[in-house]
């Protein structure tokens, strides 16, 4: 069973500036090694923080974003996910997306949309979890306000490593905190918290809080509050196959359907 690499990149973002983010991001990965990671874990809206203004910033999958993701998850020989907006005909949706270095990509849009932001009258909900599979690891990824809906997340002992991308703000940070630790010990997995930082245009600070933990809700990494940092943590599958089996809690849960 292969061990995981992911790194969390936490750090500020330029508002609405899509180019000045990418070209911040490319500096900050600048000393990364081709193969020093399996995974960069990027915010969500990491081109433009989290704006209402879809249609001034919003691109296509076959945009400079998505194509600079391609080209940096080739150079790096890494996957690269973090959400961006991407509009589909009429539609804007909040997209986490998942490029792998041979450029094939995979995408989850937004489900639960933040509607003390109305970011519901801006942006079309998703309608379906992604399961994505790297070296050996089942991995969901979602996004931001997801954190707060514990059946959306529910994995029943299938996934072993799930990721928040998000721009959550500082005055929450202590249900940012303790959610993504409910979530880790709940579906018995490896959790990525990944937060920006910095203040933005509409004056909401964030702290970061960025944070990885084990399926025991035990905190792996060391990524300071307030910090721009790019770590790396290690994440080890056979301790969490061993945990699981000895402890199958996945096998009493309750049966459920979501419509």
């Amino acid at each position: 069973m292969a061990d995981l690499k992911v790194t969390l990149v936490q750090t500020s973002l330029l508002w609405e500036q899509p180019e000045a983010n990418r070209k911040h991001f490319e500096a900050l990965l600048k000393n990364q090694k081709k193969g020093s990671t399996h995974l960069y874990v990027l915010p969500e809206m990491f081109t433009s923080g989290f704006t209402m203004n879809a249609e001034a910033v919003a691109e296509k999958m076959d945009g400079p974003t998505v194509t600079w993701m391609a080209d940096l998850a080739q150079r790096k020989n890494s996957v690269i996910c973090g959400s961006v907006i991407i509009k589909v005909k009429k539609n804007f949706y909040n997209r986490l997306i998942w490029m792998r270095p041979d450029g094939n990509a995979s995408y989850y849009d937004k489900r639960h949309l933040f509607r003390m932001a109305n970011e519901q009258n801006t942006y079309t909900a998703g309608k379906k979890t992604l399961e994505v599979e790297l070296q050996g690891w089942s991995v969901r990824p979602l996004v931001c306000y997801d954190l707060r809906f514990p059946v959306w997340s529910r994995t029943d002992g299938t996934v072993d490593l799930m990721i928040f991308v998000a721009n959550w703000p500082k005055q929450r940070n202590f249900a940012w905190s303790q959610l993504l630790v409910a979530r880790a010990i709940e579906n018995q997995c490896y959790m990525v918290g990944l937060n920006r930082i910095g203040r933005d245009e509409k004056n909401i600070e964030y702290s970061g809080e960025s944070v990885v933990l084990d399926p025991w809700g035990n905190k792996l990494s060391s990524t300071k509050s307030g910090s721009s940092s790019v770590e790396t943590v290690t994440l080890n599958l056979k301790k969490l196959k061993d945990f699981r089996k000895s402890f199958p809690v996945f096998m009493d849960a309750d049966k459920f359907k979501i419509l």
